[in-house]
């Protein structure tokens, strides 16, 4: 098909979902620690916007690039180069299970228009939604076999692998994304690995405190701190924190506890003691049967606590002396996806100086995780968070292989001649006739290979 041909089902599939808006959200796991709009706001809307993106910037973003005469080496002369972005061909989609319509959704897109057949193999409670959106492409117009969703489990993800896709887009723990790569390094199949986080917040001495405790709360809030992008571990000064304690005690005190699993009930209580162990002060009780917020006060980044990508609503409280030791403390966790850095507008400038030295694949100023879901933005994370872009036009293009086309028109085509060591002067006064550091040098270099070429 045509990219046209691929928008437009996308276009008619867009209109379809929005119409189809609360079958949707019923189809997404009432085991979420969410309402059904935080379903509509935080996972249907941002991937219709997503779609309505490629809808509009497909086209231009993998139009080819024809390359002109501008940087040309003078020995391609007659030589034009281009530039494509084709299809991979067979694209495997791993979903998560914290956002099983949203993450993997505009993967999902993204391969379509780019023209390849895809997998999805959705995470646990995300089957139903999976097929739902499967369904309303084939309405849209998408043919038969070009998109395949499989059931949950682990055996419908290896058979998948086994399949041996061009490549694959995992969205999960860090844990499980050992096991995949090391198969697909069998293979050499490229990845996106889009992996979870311990984020951070940086409290400047002039963020509006307000703000800040609102923010936390709302991060630990969202889908029951389920999030990789939950924040883990704030940093500030002495004097900030003081002030931001009950500020945060308070707003904290809105969010409601959510269940926890065994496993990672089992993993905070260890991470807990440890951290009262060695000094930390835990605010707010454990209870795994419905966890309220935890706050690890005088935290350390070393802690386990402070360094883990657990998904319950707990954050670590780190002390730095000045602003100036926050990288040293932020860069002791071994994640780095995002990071969200408060301060005044007066001090904006010395935020995104701290931004461009923060390991992190986004960095937000004034506010938390809401603006990474903008669909022209790409999304990726560094070290332990993973590698690689989904959505925006980076997005897109991760679903393409780069074909270079090379057309020759004209031109000379001395190098189909043999050379010889009576040639060494020749192509030597060329290169210092075009690369020589001063115009002494290239001067002498010219008339050399005029003289050698002479000859």
């Amino acid at each position: 098909m045509s990219l046209q041909q691929r928008l437009r089902i996308l276009r008619v599939a867009r209109q379809l979902m929005a119409a189809r808006a609360e079958d949707f959200a019923a189809a997404i796991s009432p085991h979420l620690a969410r309402s059904k709009a935080d379903t509509l706001v935080t996972e249907l809307l941002p991937l219709l916007a997503g779609c309505r993106f490629l809808e509009r910037e497909a086209k231009r973003i993998l139009a080819p690039r024809k390359l002109g005469r501008s940087g040309r080496p003078l020995w391609l002369v007659g030589v034009a180069a281009e530039i494509h972005h084709v299809p991979l061909g067979h694209v495997l989609v791993i979903g998560p299970s914290n956002y099983p319509l949203f993450i993997p959704g505009p993967q999902v897109l993204q391969a379509l228009a780019a023209g390849n057949t895809v997998t999805w193999k959705p995470g646990v409670g995300g089957a139903a939604v999976a097929q739902l959106m499967a369904s309303v492409l084939a309405d849209a117009g998408l043919p038969a076999g070009v998109l395949t969703v499989t059931d949950e489990s682990v055996e419908a993800a290896q058979q998948a692998l086994a399949a041996r896709p061009d490549k694959v887009i995992f969205t999960g723990s860090s844990r499980t994304s050992q096991s995949i790569l090391t198969q697909l390094a069998e293979s050499s199949t490229p990845a996106v690995v889009e992996l979870s986080g311990a984020d951070a917040i940086i409290v400047m001495p002039s963020a509006d405190l307000q703000r800040v405790a609102r923010s936390v709360a709302f991060g630990l809030r969202l889908n029951g701190a389920s999030v990789c992008m939950s924040p883990r571990r704030l940093f500030a000064t002495p004097a900030t924190l003081s002030a931001l304690r009950p500020l945060l005690y308070a707003e904290l005190a809105k969010v409601p506890g959510v269940a926890l699993d065994a496993g990672t009930s089992a993993r905070l209580r260890t991470m807990l003691d440890e951290a009262v162990n060695a000094g930390a002060e835990v605010h707010g009780a454990f209870r795994p049967d419905l966890q309220q917020t935890l706050l690890v006060d005088h935290a350390t980044a070393s802690m386990t606590i402070a360094r883990s990508d657990i998904f319950a609503p707990v954050l670590s409280l780190i002390e730095a002396e000045t602003m100036l030791h926050v990288p040293e403390l932020y860069a002791q966790c071994p994640y780095a996806l995002t990071a969200s850095i408060f301060c005044d507008r007066a001090s904006e400038k010395k935020a995104r100086m701290l931004a461009q030295i923060l390991k992190a694949g986004s960095v937000l100023i004034n506010d938390i995780i809401a603006p990474t879901a903008d669909p022209r933005v790409p999304f990726g994370g560094r070290g332990a968070s993973g590698y690689g872009l989904t959505r925006g036009a980076e997005g897109l293009l991760e679903m393409t292989a780069v074909k270079t086309l090379l057309i020759r028109r004209g031109g000379v085509m001395l190098h189909l001649d043999p050379t010889s060591n009576e040639d060494e002067s020749m192509f030597a006064g060329l290169i210092r006739t075009m690369h020589g550091n001063s115009y002494g040098i290239r001067w002498t270099a010219l008339k050399q290979l005029i003289k050698s070429a002479r000859r």
